[in-house]
C-alpha cells in the first residue's frame, strides 16, 4: 500500500493543495456567513444521496462546506482552531500529498456511506418506496444533515495521535497531556457512541472514520517523535536553502534555468569570479576582468 502511494505521489504530487486545513476553515467561515442570511439554504447544499440521484451532482463537493455545528459558540471557534493547527502539523509531518489524500478518502468513505445508508433506509423502511418523490426528498433532506466533515476532521487528530504519539499538548490550556493518552480515551468514546447508536449512526460514524482505520494499519508500525518532527522540519528547510543557491542564472541575459530548462549552464574560467553562463553566450560575451581598464573580447 505504501509503494503504491509513493507512485502517486511521485505522479501527482505537484498537485497537492498546500496549507489545505486554512482553506476548509475558510469554507466553514462562508457556511456561517449562509447560516447567517438563512439556515434552510443549507439544505440545498447537504449531501442528499436521494437528491444527488435525481441530478443535483453539486452536493458531492457542497456537503464539504456545513460546520459540525449551525450555533457559532466559543467551543466550535475551539474547534476550528484545534482542526486547523493539527491538520497543519499532521500535513507537516507525513507532507501535502498524503495530507490532501487522506482528507479525500475520508469524504469519499463519507459519499459512499450517505449512499449505503439510502440503500439500507429503503431495505429496513419498505414504506419509503411507496411514498412521493416530494415527501422522500424531505426524509433525505433531514437524514442529510447528519452527514458533514466533523468525524472526518476529528480522524486528523487520531492519525496524528498515531504519527507523534508523544506529541505534547496543553488540555484546557492548563494541562500537558500526550497525544496518545487523548487518543486512547476518544477512541473510548467512540467505541460507545457506535455500541450505543442505532444501525443509522453507526453507518454514518463508520464511513467517515474509514479513511483513518485505513491509515492506521499502514503507519501503525511508523511512529515519529516531536524531535524528528523538528529535525525534519530542518532539513527541509536547508534543502531549500540549497537549491535557492544551486539556481543557474546568465550573467548576460539573466534567464534562469527555471525559465529555459533546456538550456545549459556553465561558468566561464576566464571571467574574474564565479560568472556563469547559458549555453547561448558562454563564448560570445566579454570576459569580467577586475582591476583592469579594458575588458578581453572571446
Amino acid at each position: 500500500m505504501n509503494e503504491a502511494i509513493n507512485k502517486l505521489e511521485r505522479k501527482f504530487g505537484k498537485y497537492a493543495i498546500k496549507n489545505i486545513s486554512l482553506y476548509l476553515v475558510m469554507l466553514y467561515a462562508a457556511a456561517y456567513v449562509v447560516i447567517a442570511l438563512d439556515v434552510s439554504l443549507l439544505n440545498y447544499v447537504s449531501l442528499n444521496p436521494y437528491a444527488i440521484m435525481y441530478g443535483q451532482i453539486w452536493r458531492l463537493f457542497t456537503w464539504i462546506m456545513i460546520p459540525p455545528s449551525i450555533n457559532i459558540s466559543f467551543f466550535t471557534l475551539l474547534l476550528l482552531y484545534i482542526f486547523y493547527n493539527f491538520g497543519t502539523s499532521l500535513e507537516r509531518t507525513i507532507g501535502a500529498f498524503r495530507y490532501n489524500l487522506y482528507l479525500l478518502s475520508g469524504m469519499i468513505f463519507t459519499l459512499i456511506g450517505a449512499l449505503v445508508l439510502m440503500a439500507y433506509l429503503f431495505i429496513s423502511v419498505p414504506e419509503l418506496a411507496s411514498l412521493g418523490h416530494d415527501e422522500r426528498m424531505m426524509i433525505f433532506s433531514s437524514v442529510a444533515m447528519s452527514f458533514s466533515t466533523f468525524y472526518v476532521y476529528m480522524s486528523i487528530f487520531l492519525a496524528l495521535a498515531v504519527v507523534i504519539p508523544d506529541m505534547t499538548i496543553m488540555l484546557m490550556f492548563i494541562l500537558p497531556v500526550k497525544m496518545k493518552y487523548i487518543a486512547i480515551i476518544y477512541g473510548f468514546i467512540m467505541v460507545l457512541e457506535f455500541l450505543g447508536s442505532n444501525m443509522y449512526n453507526r453507518i454514518v460514524l463508520i464511513a467517515s472514520m474509514l479513511n483513518f482505520l485505513i491509515f492506521f494499519l499502514i503507519t501503525r508500525t511508523k511512529t515519529i517523535s516531536p524531535k524528528q518532527v523538528i529535525r525534519r522540519a530542518a532539513y527541509n528547510t536547508e534543502i531549500k536553502k540549497m537549491k535557492a543557491v544551486a539556481r543557474h542564472q546568465c550573467a548576460t541575459c539573466g534567464v534562469t534555468g527555471e525559465e529555459a530548462p533546456e538550456r545549459e549552464f556553465r561558468y566561464c574560467s576566464k571571467c574574474d569570479g564565479n560568472y556563469e553562463y547559458c549555453d547561448r553566450h558562454l563564448y560570445t560575451h566579454s570576459h569580467i576582468v577586475k582591476n583592469t581598464d579594458k575588458d578581453s573580447m572571446s
